[in-house]
């Protein structure tokens, strides 16, 4: 009796887990971007880029007074980064003296419904038009 009551157990705990499981993979991608495992860590490489130029920008501007191109932060030694973009997406930079805005545009052409990232002085990643 004992070891019914422990197999029925056994069995529950499994068809919920296994219910979770179906659940979780039908909701699907949260975007064309995370489809597959390959582009997924595009986009956290991606992402993490934009941290370390965001980064670069608060040390030029610490340095400098003002915000700096990519080429600027590159060539001050703010950025190591010597690259303009990864797998496909593109950097670019909107600067002011006071603002910036970095952008990660991606290769819609290749990777239909990609998206674009941006960040800005608050250091926050935001899909980007």
């Amino acid at each position: 009796m004992r070891s019914a009551a422990g197999l029925a157990g056994l069995l529950i705990v499994a068809v919920i887990a296994g219910w979770i499981y179906k659940s979780y993979l039908s909701q699907g991608p949260q975007s064309a971007a995370m489809a597959n495992p390959a582009q997924t860590i595009d986009v956290i490489g991606v992402k993490n880029d934009l941290l370390g130029i965001g980064q670069a920008e608060r040390v030029y501007q610490a340095e400098h007074g003002s915000y700096g191109s990519l080429d600027d932060l590159v060539s001050s030694g703010a950025m190591a980064m010597k690259k303009t973009g990864r797998d496909g997406y593109t950097y670019e930079a909107e600067i002011s003296s006071d603002d910036f805005r970095i952008t990660a545009n991606c290769p819609r052409a290749a990777v239909p419904g990609c998206v674009n990232y941006a960040i800005g002085p608050a250091m926050e990643i935001q899909p980007a038009p």
